[in-house]
């Protein structure tokens, strides 16, 4: 399935859900922020949002800082 992460086009194989896909590039759950289709998830929604061919992807890394 291609889909689109920060923009650029991707093939993920296996991966039915944002969690999936999280887990699928190591991604620790506090710190990013995923954006699917421009909607901002809770980390607790990542399971029940199904990734369709097309899907736009927003991975945003979170950072401290003063």
């Amino acid at each position: 399935m291609k889909i689109w992460i920060n923009g650029n086009a991707t093939e993920v194989n296996g991966v039915t859900n944002v969690a999936e896909l999280a887990a699928h590039y190591g991604l620790q759950p506090k710190t990013v922020l995923i954006e699917h289709n421009a909607t901002a998830l809770r980390q607790r929604e990542w399971k029940d949002s199904p990734l369709a061919e097309g899907d736009r992807i927003e991975v945003v890394r979170v950072v401290a800082g003063g």
